[in-house]
């Protein structure tokens, strides 16, 4: 009779539930993908949408800033900015949700497994 040469460990049921984890983290990562969120600044006069990575995907501006003047310009771009970080902000905390579970100690700083999320 041959022992296992990892002690007590069974090997194909570890790289069984790693390849399940693996699915699952596939699985979460692709419904990140086709979420979306938004952030608004301005009283509601700039929506950005991002998806659930946090990417841009749409700007939308109020009636208010046909003919602007420069000032209120410069008031738009810094609305913009305001917008997308707070609907970046909402799509991280999307993916710490949905993905925090998953990761299980994974994305740990000095880990080998890091997911880079």
């Amino acid at each position: 009779m041959t022992e296992n040469p990892f002690g007590g460990l069974d090997m194909n049921a570890l790289m069984q539930q790693a390849q399940q984890m693996q699915q699952q983290l596939a699985e979460a990562q692709q419904r990140l993908n086709a979420a979306t969120v938004e952030g608004t600044s301005l009283g509601g006069a700039v929506t950005v949408t991002v998806n659930g990575v946090g990417e841009l995907t749409d700007v939308k501006l109020g009636d208010q800033f046909v003919g602007a003047t420069a000032e209120d310009l410069e008031d738009l771009a810094a609305g913009i900015v305001v917008a997308y970080r707070d609907a970046k902000a909402k799509a991280d905390d999307l993916a710490s949700q949905s993905l925090g579970p998953l990761a299980g100690g994974f994305d740990a700083p000095g880990s080998p497994f890091q997911l880079g999320l």
